[in-house]
């Protein structure tokens, strides 16, 4: 493996406060942009659909929204990236959740406990599992090689790379800190983790780093601290531009809501002078937060389908719900194809 540290994108935490940092995060965030698009393209991009749940209203759409629903739906999707390393095949798995065993997150876990089965099974729809994907698109376990999280809130990795992992040679990538964070949680964090399920991981199946790097032509992982201390963000070069993925927000017009038809956005933007709706189910640190979502909005190109919307594709996306009114959204992406 041969990642390149992206030194354009170091060393933004410079003084004089948040607002500095948010001009620097412009001004590096145009510079990256134009290194990243010479690195070329990956080989090939899928998306595939896992599960779409509940999410609490206020937390999608931190303050903003004025739909009456008090939850919203968002729906979780991995994606499957492929390129070349000096001649050999590279696989990347974002977002491969086991919801199965993500159900079990102590927030979820409590919400589920407070809901008639009933009413469960008619908001949560389970569209597949990461085998039965992998099963599908010809990928055998032991080729993946890399696996990757924006963030580890709820995830229980012991399936992927336990005892006896379904991905043997697989490394999971993850910012070093987020990794040390989990030893010792935060009341704010406690909510969203399952520390108890990484005590007897291989410490060797992890592949921590520092800040942000390429991974592959076309593929990059950008630190973007906020959401959690150790949020990253996938960035990826494709046939209609570039493309960045996170949680930070769950719609692409979160990240333009001036152009948003959601009940209260484009004004609660306008009163409050913000540029973006975050999400804000943990507020680690909202300022970071806000100056990450920024980067993304620097570094995604324009929607061919929409240019008033960029290519940001929410890793769990707001998905509208008969159920939730005010919620729809005025657009989505719904997949990457590459």
């Amino acid at each position: 493996m041969s990642f390149t540290r992206i030194d354009t994108l170091d060393k933004m935490d410079v003084e004089g406060g948040p607002g500095a940092r948010l001009r620097v995060v412009r001004e590096r965030g145009e510079a990256f942009r134009r290194e990243f698009a010479t690195t070329g393209t990956p080989d090939s991009i899928v998306t595939r659909d896992l599960v779409t749940l509940p999410y609490p209203t206020r937390f999608g759409l931190f303050r903003a929204s004025r739909a009456i629903a008090p939850f919203l739906s968002i729906t979780n999707r991995m994606l499957v990236i492929r390129w070349h390393d000096n001649g050999r095949e590279r696989i990347l798995l974002f977002e491969p959740s086991d919801h199965e065993y993500g159900r079990y997150t102590p927030y979820f876990e409590d919400l589920s406990s407070r809901t008639p089965d009933v009413i469960e099974r008619r908001v949560v729809k389970v569209h597949g599992t990461v085998p039965g994907h992998l099963e599908r698109l010809g990928i055998a376990p032991e080729d993946v090689d890399y696996l990757m999280f924006d963030h580890l809130h709820t995830q229980d990795l012991r399936r992927w790379i336990g005892a006896t992992p379904y991905f043997p040679n697989a490394k999971v990538i993850v910012q070093r800190d987020e990794l040390a964070a989990l030893t010792e949680l935060h009341p704010l964090q406690k909510p969203w983790y399952q520390p108890d399920t990484y005590r007897d991981l291989p410490r060797d199946a992890f592949l921590p780093i520092d800040g942000s790097v390429v991974l592959g032509p076309g593929v990059a992982v950008i630190k973007t601290p906020g959401h959690v201390f150790g949020n990253q963000s996938l960035v990826v070069n494709t046939s209609t531009g570039i493309w960045v993925s996170s949680e930070n927000v769950i719609a692409a017009e979160a990240l333009t809501p001036e152009h948003s038809k959601l009940p209260g956005l484009a004004s609660w933007t306008r009163r409050w002078q913000q540029e973006v709706v975050l999400n804000a189910n943990t507020v680690e640190s909202t300022a970071d937060q806000y100056n990450s979502i920024i980067l993304e909005k620097t570094l995604a190109d324009r929607s061919q389908a929409d240019p008033r919307f960029v290519q940001f594709f929410p890793s769990s996306e707001l998905t509208g719900a008969w159920t939730n009114p005010g919620t729809r959204p005025t657009f989505s992406h719904g997949q990457i194809v590459h």
